[in-house]
């Protein structure tokens, strides 16, 4: 149970985020999983789970933005 309610409040702290900080911070997971994934080819980086934390994020990041669209696209609908 702890770990949902973890996961909440980090989906929460994403929700808050303005549309621009969201991209910024979109990017920067990107870089951060093509750094990981060359570290860990060049076995410069032992933890691969580190590459799985990221893709989640990027995946909340992405989760987050879609809600956005499609709440913007049913406000636009009703006008």
């Amino acid at each position: 149970m702890a770990a949902v309610t973890r996961v909440n409040r980090r989906a929460d702290e994403i929700r808050r985020l303005s549309d621009g900080d969201l991209a910024k911070e979109m990017e920067e997971a990107y870089r951060r999983l093509f750094s990981l994934r060359l570290r860990w080819m060049t076995r410069q980086e032992p933890n691969y789970r580190l590459i799985r934390q990221i893709k989640r994020r990027i995946a909340r990041l992405k989760t987050i933005q879609k809600e956005r669209q499609l709440v913007a696209q049913a406000v636009a609908e009703k006008e």
